[in-house]
């Protein structure tokens, strides 16, 4: 079936490139380079920052001095989204023309399209409404799940053209007391999967508000358990239309957002812990064991890089790093959920 595998390799390529643009968002995110072009979907009105840095009218326009390198980092991020679109809108029209053959529902299709397009949408707001926080969280959320739609659909895809299609009948043969532990299971990694979609919600709001230095030690904060914190202002989603470059909040209010997120990490490390921990130890899982293993490595993998970055001082390729690891925890927990669920 040429065009299923068309639409793997496709799908593959996809969360390569994806997960790139995930991690390079961040590194721009990171590096303050967020309004390195303070237009869209061009540079000051060009193409290329080179273009930019030669036509000093425009620079004079937006009122904000070219700094060439923030804005190669933020258009090499643009042309990255631009050639991951491009293969997204691949993906969906071999899926509406070749409706049967491709593996994949028009539904699931179109879903990837509509997020597609959001994702651009926020693009545009994250540089028109100067790295608002919602925004900018929104934009990070919206770009996971790009990732998590295209891995699914790698995931379901049939590796044969006698296999099942995405999404059309059962993995396995999953009936009378071995539907209890992958129920069971199942329903455990879903558990584990909210918690970690909020948890990574609170990464990006922490990120957006330049709140992670306001604990600069571990386990403690400010060397206290619990230092003063103001968790009124620290979760106000707009603060109108300004400059959210550097963050408008106190320090109290950035405290609370960090021992939020700190909290948040040992509430999704209990519940993706026991999910890939109830799988490891149950019989009639062992299709499912090698994913949960997986788990847990993303899992010890991440809660590392968290801690060092704070013990070192949040290097700038640690706090990339972690958005990195943040990703791979993602896949693997919806690999170990593909792996539970009936097709």
């Amino acid at each position: 079936m040429p065009v299923a595998r068309w639409m793997r390799r496709l799908a593959i390529a996809g969360v390569v490139l994806c997960f790139a643009v995930v991690v390079l968002g961040a590194y721009v995110r990171l590096t303050a380079a967020g309004l390195g072009c303070p237009d869209w979907p061009g540079c000051y009105g060009q193409l290329t920052p080179s273009a930019a840095a030669a036509d000093a009218a425009a620079q004079a326009t937006y009122g904000r001095p070219l700094e060439v390198g923030k804005a190669w980092r933020e258009m090499i991020h643009r042309y990255a989204v631009g050639t991951l679109s491009l293969l997204i809108l691949a993906i969906v029209a071999l899926a509406l023309r070749y409706r049967r053959a491709s593996g994949v529902s028009v539904p699931y299709a179109l879903a990837l399209l509509a997020t597609l397009l959001l994702q651009a949408l926020l693009g545009m707001l994250t540089v028109t409404w100067q790295l608002n926080p919602l925004i900018v969280t929104l934009h990070l959320l919206f770009g996971l799940t790009t990732l998590a739609l295209l891995w699914w659909l790698t995931l379901s895809l049939p590796t044969s053209s006698w296999g099942a299609s995405a999404f059309g009948g059962p993995s396995r043969s999953i009936s009378g007391g071995g539907a209890v532990p992958y129920a069971s299971a199942g329903r455990l990694a879903v558990v584990g999967l909210c918690a970690l979609i909020v948890q990574i919600a609170l990464g990006g709001w922490t990120s957006s508000n330049y709140a992670a230095i306001a604990c600069p030690d571990f386990p403690t904060c400010q060397g206290r358990l619990w230092p003063p914190a103001d968790f009124r202002h620290a979760f106000v989603l707009w603060h109108g239309l300004v400059n959210y470059e550097g963050g408008v909040l106190m320090n109290a209010a950035r405290t609370a957002i960090h021992l939020t997120h700190r909290l948040g990490a040992l509430l999704a490390t209990t519940a993706l812990a026991l999910a890939a921990l109830f799988v490891l130890r149950t019989r009639g899982l062992s299709a499912a064991r090698a994913r949960a293993g997986l788990v847990l490595g993303a899992l010890g993998l991440q809660l590392a890089i968290g801690i060092s970055m704070v013990l070192k001082g949040f290097p700038l390729w640690l706090a990339t790093a972690h958005t990195a690891g943040a990703a791979l925890l993602l896949l693997a927990t919806l690999a170990l959920l593909r792996a539970l669920t009936p097709r």
